[in-house]
């Protein structure tokens, strides 16, 4: 057993929905698109037949995450941010080795 308890799931559960709500609360007034959060997938792609964002819509997707959430976005990183989701892992992960960093 990992000793999860359905509270602290829960939590967790709660926290990556904000996430989710704010990154594409982001992208959406970032990049000027004509949609609503709850139309953004979290699985679709941001780029191609997803979104249809192009390169320069990636660099401003760096750039948000970048100010929003003040996570660095290196240039090998932004290949990697491929939808909410991922942007959300990135995020999440970046935050954890920040806090690691300053413990």
């Amino acid at each position: 057993m990992t000793g999860i308890t359905r509270l602290s799931a829960e939590t967790v559960a709660e926290k990556r929905a904000a996430l989710m709500r704010r990154i594409k609360a982001s992208l959406i007034e970032r990049l000027s698109l004509q949609l609503e959060p709850d139309e953004i997938a979290e699985d679709t792609t941001l780029f191609g037949t997803g979104l249809g964002l192009d390169s320069v819509d990636a660099l401003e997707v760096a750039l948000s995450i970048e100010s929003e959430f003040e996570v660095p976005v290196g240039d090998d990183d932004i290949n990697g941010i491929r939808s909410v989701n991922l942007i959300a892992d990135y995020i999440a992960g970046k935050q954890n080795e920040m806090r690691d960093a300053d413990a």
